[in-house]
């Protein structure tokens, strides 16, 4: 029997050797892609793949959307190059479209990544509270430093159970030292006491989460609670920061926020700020903001990085965020109605094949949960969702070529170069592959 994928195997062996901690020794089977357009993607064997990852969230219009590459070819072309000293035009225009999409970014500064943005958030926070302790949530995702990385994916067993307050589990040096670990907080989602608890008993410098967490499918706020996070920040003297690297000009062009109707302190955007060009960008507050600028050096937050504001990153940005503003309600419609189209067909699919899931969509990014409801929290998700069958279901829907990252409970997306030919696709492979999961249903069906 020949091999689909003898060439990725191949070279993911190949890599394995060369290349610690290689990402693609993650996927099942061990994929290697060479190439990418729209929606698709093309493997190192040649199999071609709907794509619904999305480089977790960083192709809003879809791989080398045409009018973002001129772009950067244009900048290359006109002779742009990394000045490392004074602005640029490109800068100053870019910072224009970022406040006028999100008002609350007052002012903005520019980063290499997502991860880069939020650690200048954490420094600006610490400096403008003079407090050093952050409260992070349980199953988020912000960046791999040490101050947030500790919270991303641990295990229950490690974590405990639910209770009310921070979860202090254990790390080893691998993870990241117990004395930066006693300034982090570590709390569920969703859970206003436990804010509360903490900021009550700890010199909290902010708070720090997803308006809605990603980082494990597609976990909505409870009515009430970004609100919340809002006024005890505001009561205890914290600064409010959202991380909206994911759902920043996803969940609409002004952010989750717009949505939420919660302005953040500061908030820190990427991923699709440049359409999978490397790129953040940390923002908000005028008067936080000019800690950058302090002339005071023991209140100046310093701010380094050669790579910044490369011209690349900057003309990727300026011709995403134009195609957005032009664009948008022709954008956002069509990405809520193919969501939509999407959820309407897999919520059949469970009911037709009578599988316990339900599905979880906010605009173009959703996630299947393998249990009766959309959990909450991390706990709620560790304890009711069926782990081994959503391995399973991602397994089957790579082998029928439409990409799912293949590690459960990670988020699915759209993107504007999607088609509903792709989502009709999504469908009929989630109908196929859980029919085998319960082949007495498919012969039952077949029979009516």
């Amino acid at each position: 029997m020949s091999d689909r994928y003898s060439k990725s195997r191949r070279l993911t062996q190949q890599s394995a050797q060369l290349i610690a901690g290689t990402a693609s020794l993650l996927n099942d089977p061990p994929l290697v892609f060479v190439r990418a357009q729209g929606n698709r993607l093309w493997d190192a064997d040649g199999n071609e793949y709907i794509d619904h990852h999305a480089a977790f969230a960083s192709q809003l219009l879809g791989h080398n959307h045409p009018e973002v590459n001129l772009a950067v070819s244009t900048a290359i072309e006109r002779g742009s190059s990394m000045m490392g000293s004074g602005v640029t035009e490109g800068e100053i225009q870019l910072a224009e479209l970022i406040r006028a999409a999100v008002p609350s970014m007052e002012r903005v500064q520019f980063a290499s990544t997502g991860n880069d943005a939020l650690t200048q958030a954490i420094r600006l926070s610490r400096a403008w509270t003079c407090r050093e302790d952050i409260v992070v949530m349980l199953g988020g995702y912000n960046g791999w430093h040490n101050d947030a990385s500790h919270a991303a994916l641990p295990a229950l067993e490690l974590v405990g159970p639910r209770q009310v307050g921070e979860y202090q589990f254990a790390t080893t040096l691998a993870d990241f030292p117990a004395d930066v670990r006693r300034h982090v907080h570590v709390i569920n989602f969703n859970d206003l006491d436990s804010v509360e608890y903490i900021l009550q008993r700890y010199p909290i410098a902010c708070v720090i989460t997803e308006p809605m967490l990603q980082n494990i499918g597609v976990i909505p706020p409870r009515p009430g609670y970004l609100a919340g996070l809002r006024k005890l920040c505001d009561e205890h003297g914290a600064l409010l920061v959202f991380d909206e690297v994911r759902s920043g000009f996803r969940a609409s062009f002004g952010g989750y926020q717009s949505i939420a109707g919660v302005t953040p302190d500061l908030s820190v955007f990427g991923k699709n700020l440049a359409n999978g060009y490397p790129f953040g960008v940390v923002g908000g507050r005028g008067s936080v903001m000019a800690l950058f600028d302090s002339p005071d050096p023991s209140w100046c937050v310093t701010l380094n990085g050669t790579f910044n504001p490369h011209p690349l990153t900057i003309a990727a940005a300026l011709a995403t965020l134009t195609i957005l503003q032009r664009e948008q309600d022709g954008v956002y419609q069509r990405l809520e109605s193919l969501g939509g189209r999407l959820q309407k067909g897999l919520e059949m699919v469970f009911a037709e094949l009578n599988v316990t899931a339900t599905v979880s969509r906010m605009g173009a990014a959703f996630c299947v949960y393998f249990c009766d409801h959309v959990p909450v929290d991390w706990h709620d998700l560790m304890t009711s969702h069926d782990f081994a069958l959503d391995r399973r279901y991602r397994r089957g829907l790579i082998e029928r070529g439409i990409y799912l990252f293949p590690l459960p409970c990670k988020q699915g997306l759209l993107s504007a170069a999607h088609t509903r030919e792709d989502i009709n696709k999504m469908i009929e492979a989630t109908r196929e592959i859980l029919s085998a999961e319960h082949p007495s249903v498919l012969r039952h069906l077949s029979a009516t």
